[in-house]
């Protein structure tokens, strides 16, 4: 199941020829402007939900945990992401505050790595975001107690049933309360780094560290 990445000195599947460079990472903070245009172009290579971003997290024991979630946000301040404060994720980052993401862009040999605080936004972020959100998925997030157990798909059914006809059903008007279990948090970065596929495993990994109030950048080994 090896797989080969860009020939050298020929561009790979990102079709870029150049090797990614710390020099590309320019701006405040320097990593915005090359995620921005990482991110642009795996929409435009229609590479599938392209802001889904693997989490990792770490609960009271130590235990590190990841699972796939959708960045909907990228500011200076990091990445941004959304769902139930009480979930398993919830949870860790209640007791760790730390967490690390990956967007795994494998089909452009690209892939690019967050590490940092995790804080939760403010609720006016929150209440934007929501409003934004189709009127289903608002319902079932109202409905479901995110990763606690439930007897069976019916049951998970009629939940959702229920708290759709308590607020007019899903072809409704009744505006959907943001449940208050439920909300953003933002990924703070003190470190991002890069990764374009080359042959021979000879990969290029770039990174920008915050040390202090500056950031570092600095080309690391494959």
């Amino acid at each position: 199941m090896r797989v080969g990445y860009g020939q050298a000195a020929t561009a790979g599947a990102d079709g870029v020829a150049q090797h990614l460079d710390p020099a590309w990472l320019t701006g405040d903070p320097p990593w915005l402007a090359l995620f921005q245009r990482w991110l642009a172009e795996a929409v435009a290579a229609r590479i599938p939900e392209p802001n889904a971003m693997v989490l990792g997290t770490v609960d009271e024991h130590g235990h590190p945990a990841t699972r796939t979630v959708l960045c909907k946000g990228a500011d200076p301040g990091g990445v941004v992401f959304f769902t139930d404060y009480e979930s398993a994720k919830g949870r860790d980052l209640a007791v760790n505050p730390i967490g690390a993401v990956t967007f795994p862009w494998i089909a452009l040999e690209r892939q690019v790595h967050f590490r940092g605080r995790v804080a939760k936004v403010d609720p006016a972020e929150t209440a934007r975001y929501w409003t934004a959100r189709p009127r289903g998925s608002q319902l079932s997030a109202r409905a479901s107690a995110q990763s606690q157990p439930i007897a069976s798909r019916a049951a998970l059914e009629a939940a959702a049933q229920l708290s759709a006809t308590e607020l007019g059903g899903v072809d409704g008007t009744v505006p959907v309360p943001v449940p208050p279990h439920w909300g953003g948090y933002r990924l703070e970065p003190v470190s991002v780094e890069f990764w374009q596929g080359r042959a021979d495993r000879l990969h290029n990994r770039a990174v920008a560290v915050r040390e202090g109030d500056r950031w570092v950048t600095r080309r690391l080994q494959p």
